[in-house]
C-alpha cells in the first residue's frame, strides 16, 4: 500500500481547508423581518417613555403579556396527568374536532357527514404552509392571488412553496377602507378556477373587512368564476369579541356551497402564541375524498416536523371540551376585544381634540388588533426618532400596545408628525 508523503498530506490538508472554509462564504445575512425588527429596535432603546405599537401580541392595560384564566385552569388540570407520547401525524383528534366546530358551526352538516379533511398545524403559519405545499403538489400549474396589502409572511409562505403569486386590490388608501369595486374587478378578471387567499376577519394589517353584503357578493362571484377560497382566520373571537360573528365570511361561502380551505390559530384568541397550535381544514365532496385529502396533508407534515406538539393541543381541547371553561374563554376573549375597541375610541378622540385637520374616523371603523393609520414611512421614522414610538414603516399600529397610560402621548406624537400633511 502506498504511503502518503508529508507533501501529499499538506496538499490534501490545504485543499480540504479551502473547501471547508468556502462552503458558506457566499451566504449573506438575511434581511431583518420588518415586524420582528421593530421589537429588536424597541428593546435596544433605553428611553423611559418608549412605546411599542409594532408587536402583534395582546397586552393588558399595563402593557404586560396576558395568560388567560381559562388557560391557567386548563394547565392545572393537565399537569402531571398525561404522558408525553407522540401525537399522530394529524395531531390531536379532540383538538381538531373542537376547532372545526368554531369555524364551521356546532351543528355543521359538513362535520356530521365527515366531509372535512383536517389536521393540527403549527399555528396559522404552519397551516398556511402545509396548504401552500398541498396546492403545489396537487394543483402544480396554479397560482395564488394575495390581497394588497397582506401579512408579510403570506408572501414568504407561498414563495417558499414555489407557488406563483398574483395580487388583487383590497385596501383603498384615500378612504382608508375597502376598495370593493377594484377587488370585484380582480375577482372577475382572474382566470376561472383561481386560488384566492382571503382574511376571514380582522384583516392584517389594515383592520378593514368587507360587510356581510359585500361578502355575499364576493362569494357569488367566486361561484360564477369557480374560484377556490382559502381563508386565513387568525383572529376569530378576537376581532369583534364574538367567534360566531367573526366566522360569518366563512359561513356565507359554505351556505353558497363552496369547497373552501381554512387556516385557524389560537395564538391571538387564546394567547397561545408560543405554543404554536392551530388547524388546517379543507372541505371535500364526500367522506371518501376527505380521508384521501387528510392522508396527503399528513404526508406533507411528516418530513417537515413529523408530529405536532402536544401541550398546546391539550390546552385547547381542555378549554373547548368543558362547557364552563369554554364560557370563561368566551368571556375573556370578549374582554380582550373590548379593550382594543375602547383604545381605538380613545386614540381617535385624543387626536381629534388636538385639532388635527385630518379625518381619523378610520381608527374606529377598522377592527381587530391593527389600525392602518395612513401615516407614511417618513412620518413613522419621525415617531421613532423624535418620540421613541415603534411600529412598522407601513403605518400599522398594533392597538394591543395602546394603553390608557400611553394613549395621550401617542396621540400627541401622531398629531405632531401628521398636522402638516
Amino acid at each position: 500500500m502506498a504511503l502518503r508523503t508529508p507533501i501529499t498530506k499538506r496538499i490534501i490538508s490545504s485543499h480540504a481547508s479551502r473547501s471547508i472554509s468556502s462552503w458558506w462564504k457566499h451566504v449573506d445575512p438575511a434581511p431583518k423581518d420588518p415586524i420582528l425588527g421593530v421589537t429588536e429596535a424597541f428593546l435596544a432603546d433605553p428611553h423611559p417613555d418608549k412605546v411599542n405599537v409594532g408587536v402583534g401580541a395582546y397586552r393588558d392595560d399595563n402593557g404586560k403579556p396576558v395568560v388567560l384564566d381559562c388557560v391557567r385552569e386548563a394547565e392545572r388540570r393537565i399537569a402531571g396527568n398525561l404522558n408525553m407520547e407522540y401525537l399522530p401525524m394529524g395531531g390531536s383528534n379532540k383538538m381538531v374536532e373542537e376547532t372545526l366546530k368554531l369555524a364551521y358551526g356546532d351543528d355543521s352538516d359538513l362535520i356530521k357527514d365527515k366531509r372535512i379533511a383536517a389536521i393540527q398545524a403549527l399555528s396559522g403559519t404552519g397551516a398556511c404552509r402545509i396548504f401552500a405545499d398541498f396546492q403545489k403538489r396537487f394543483s402544480p400549474d396554479s397560482q395564488i392571488y394575495i390581497p394588497v396589502p397582506t401579512w408579510s409572511n403570506h408572501h414568504n409562505i407561498w414563495r417558499d412553496a414555489n407557488v406563483p403569486q398574483r395580487t388583487f386590490h383590497y385596501y383603498h388608501p384615500e378612504s382608508k377602507g375597502l376598495d370593493f369595486a377594484a377587488l370585484m374587478d380582480d375577482v372577475k378578471n382572474a382566470p376561472n378556477g383561481s386560488f384566492f387567499l382571503l382574511h376571514a376577519c380582522a384583516h392584517n394589517p389594515t383592520g378593514v373587512d368587507p360587510t356581510v353584503e359585500q361578502w355575499k357578493e364576493i362569494s357569488y362571484q367566486f361561484k360564477v368564476k369557480g374560484h377556490f377560497a382559502f381563508f386565513d382566520m387568525a383572529y376569530q373571537g378576537f376581532a369583534s369579541g364574538d367567534p360566531e360573528r367573526d366566522a360569518k365570511s366563512i359561513r356565507i361561502f359554505l351556505e353558497d356551497g363552496h369547497l373552501i380551505g381554512c387556516s385557524q390559530s389560537y395564538a391571538k384568541n387564546m394567547g397561545l402564541y408560543g405554543q404554536r397550535v392551530g388547524c388546517l381544514s379543507l372541505v371535500c365532496e364526500d367522506e371518501k375524498q376527505a380521508v384521501a385529502v387528510k392522508s396527503q396533508l399528513q404526508q406533507l407534515a411528516r418530513p417537515m416536523y413529523s408530529n405536532p406538539p402536544v401541550h398546546g393541543a391539550l390546552i385547547v381541547s381542555t378549554i373547548l371540551g368543558d362547557p364552563e371553561l369554554k364560557q370563561l374563554w368566551l368571556k375573556e376573549v370578549k374582554g380582550m376585544a373590548d379593550r382594543i375597541i375602547g383604545m381605538r375610541t380613545s386614540l381617535r378622540e385624543n387626536i381629534e381634540k388636538l385639532g388635527s385637520p385630518l379625518s381619523w374616523e378610520h381608527i374606529t371603523n377598522q377592527i381587530g388588533m391593527f389600525c392602518y393609520s395612513g401615516m407614511t414611512p417618513e412620518q413613522v421614522d419621525r415617531l421613532t426618532k423624535e418620540f421613541h414610538i415603534y411600529m412598522t414603516r407601513n403605518g400599522r399600529i398594533s392597538m394591543a400596545g395602546v394603553t390608557s397610560g400611553n394613549v395621550e402621548y401617542l396621540a400627541k406624537a401622531i398629531h405632531e408628525v401628521t398636522k402638516a400633511a
